[in-house]
């Protein structure tokens, strides 16, 4: 499970948007087309998040394999938040997320330009509002347009769900039900045809996803284990194996022996997706090659 990331210090939308408008217009923030090609690897996509209240996103790009391939293929912005305004969710921005998007040119364009993809997480501000507690379709699609102009503005690759720290039922806020979170992965995908849309494997809207149609799993592009060190599948109707990471690594608290034997299985077991959690902003090549040998047949170095 993630760290708690708290609200404090958050700037609305609204804000943002009004003070971020420039960052469209830096090279490769908000145009696919201007990143390079990766040098190819033959493995499953290694997924990094990272703790933006304390350490740099950037930092995910400078890990290589030996022949110069990314290590990592999607880095992760963790986490903005899901809040309640008394009326309905916002989409809300700590300090340190909100610095990270507003530096954009030296945070996610330079990962963008070597073929890295990257997400913006979104999780839940302990105010009642959450993914699994739309009560209509229009409530699930107004914050879907929230989430898609800031990924649109800030020159993002997509997004990640994680539902957790909603504390559901607070300030009066309904529970959850079975219909919410593919209402709102429906109205993603609406709004962000071409984006990556992945899902973190807990809580209620988990739940509801296991028992429903496989035609709202088949939106996510990935989703994956949320408990670290261990190994257990996701079971969303309409996610193949090539788009599922049972293996979570926590690098800061799981051993590397663990993350070798976990990135073995995904290899053996023919698993596309390997995950992990808390790259931290200091040199850690060496417990990133215990994977990577594993799933790529490449030591990492670090840049």
């Amino acid at each position: 499970m993630h760290g708690m990331t708290l609200g404090v210090g958050r700037k609305a939308l609204g804000v943002a948007l009004g003070v971020a408008c420039a960052l469209l217009l830096v090279p490769g923030a908000a145009h696919a087309d201007t990143a390079k090609r990766p040098i190819k690897k033959s493995g499953p996509r290694s997924i990094a998040y990272v703790e933006v209240n304390n350490y740099d996103i950037a930092n995910v790009g400078r890990y290589t394999l030996a022949n110069g391939a990314n290590a990592f293929d999607v880095a992760i912005i963790f986490a903005a938040n899901i809040n309640y305004d008394g009326t309905k969710a916002q989409l809300y921005f700590n300090d340190h997320v909100q610095a990270t998007l507003d530096n954009a040119a030296t945070q996610i364009a330079p990962l963008r330009a070597k073929g890295i993809k990257v997400e913006l997480s979104l999780l839940g501000n302990h105010q009642g509002a959450g993914f699994a507690n739309f009560t209509t379709q229009a409530a699930a699609a107004d914050f879907a347009a929230q989430v898609a102009a800031a990924v649109s503005t800030y020159g993002l690759d997509g997004i990640d769900i994680d539902d957790e720290y909603a504390d559901y039922g607070t300030n009066g806020t309904p529970q959850p039900n079975s219909q919410s979170i593919g209402w709102l992965i429906t109205a993603l995908r609406t709004a962000m045809p071409d984006k990556l849309l992945s899902f973190y494997n807990i809580g209620p809207s988990a739940s509801s996803l296991a028992s429903s149609s496989a035609t709202i799993g088949a939106q996510l592009n990935y989703a994956w284990n949320p408990y670290y060190g261990s190994y257990i599948v996701p079971q969303i109707p309409g996610l193949t194996a090539s788009h599922l990471s049972p293996a979570a690594v926590d690098i800061q608290s799981t051993s590397s022996s663990t993350a070798a034997s976990l990135a073995k299985r995904t290899v053996s077991d023919g698993y596309g997706v390997f995950m992990t959690y808390n790259l931290p902003s200091n040199d850690v090549h060496s417990y990133v090659s215990s994977f990577s040998t594993a799933l790529y047949g490449q030591a990492t170095v670090y840049h």
